[in-house]
């Protein structure tokens, strides 16, 4: 085996352990003074062998020290004094953990930030969505409403206050022709919990006679507060009274709130 075999065969650290036969052992010796770069490789493997258990096992005795010192000056005749390792890299690996994770932090606080702007932005949208829709809703119900009140088709019917309520008043859109009737209620109060508006087409002669034509529910969420009612067959006036909830068979006559001939 060639010398250059040898240090890269890794027979050489097997030499320095002791973990070679005799004849091995006097083999190698006989090549190391033949081939200065073997002898260089097994002095370099003894100083690591050296560094290492120094590193390990940071105190040393003087007597155990002078041993190991004379045994190598007998072997080779010169000692390199080791430096002891430096702890400056320790530090570096230190400092490089905590920028670490500095920076993760970072990276974790903005990640937080960017998602909470996305759910920002996703509500606003929503919300914009729906204020949207709102507003086409509102659009829709003032365009009908317009519709109502400029047909020529239409007959209006004011309706003016009684006396439970002299400042109400109310209109009556009536197309004799097609029957369908809308009610104008936006002067009328809010009605109180639990009760509502009916609307009742009059017969005057020979005798009084009511017809109802619808109740005005969901007063409050009706924001145009133009209700539509059931068709009108013949009528010589329109009144509007306040029922109980679910309405009366007759108008309670106590409860007009308005009242208007056609």
């Amino acid at each position: 085996m060639e010398a250059q075999e040898y240090i890269e065969s890794g027979t050489l650290e097997l030499y320095v352990f002791g973990l070679l036969t005799e004849a091995e052992n006097l083999e190698i010796a006989e090549m190391a003074k033949k081939h200065p770069e073997m002898d260089q490789e097994i002095i370099a493997i003894e100083k690591a062998i050296v560094a290492l258990s120094s590193s390990f096992s940071p105190f040393h005795s003087v007597a155990n020290f002078e041993k190991i010192k004379a045994r190598l000056e007998l072997k080779h005749g010169k000692v390199v004094d080791m430096k002891p390792t430096s702890s400056w890299t320790q530090y570096v690996g230190w400092v490089a953990a905590v920028l670490l994770l500095l920076g993760l932090g970072y990276q974790t606080l903005e990640l937080t930030k960017t998602k909470e702007a996305i759910a920002t932005v996703g509500t606003e949208k929503s919300k914009i969505e729906k204020d949207y829709a709102y507003l086409g809703q509102q659009n829709k119900e003032i365009s009908k409403s317009l519709t109502i009140v400029r047909d020529i088709k239409n007959t209006g019917v004011t309706l003016g206050g009684q006396a439970v309520s002299p400042n109400s008043f109310a209109k009556v859109y009536w197309n004799k022709d097609t029957k369908t009737t809308y009610i104008d209620a936006a002067g009328l109060p809010k009605p109180p919990k639990g009760m509502v508006y009916q609307v009742w087409a009059l017969k005057l002669s020979p005798v009084l006679t009511p017809t109802s034509i619808g109740l005005l529910d969901n007063f409050e969420g009706n924001s145009q507060k133009i209700f539509a009612v059931d068709q009108t067959q013949s009528a010589e006036a329109f009144g509007i009274t306040l029922e109980p909830a679910g309405g009366s068979l007759t108008p309670t006559m106590t409860q007009l709130y308005t009242l208007g001939k056609v």
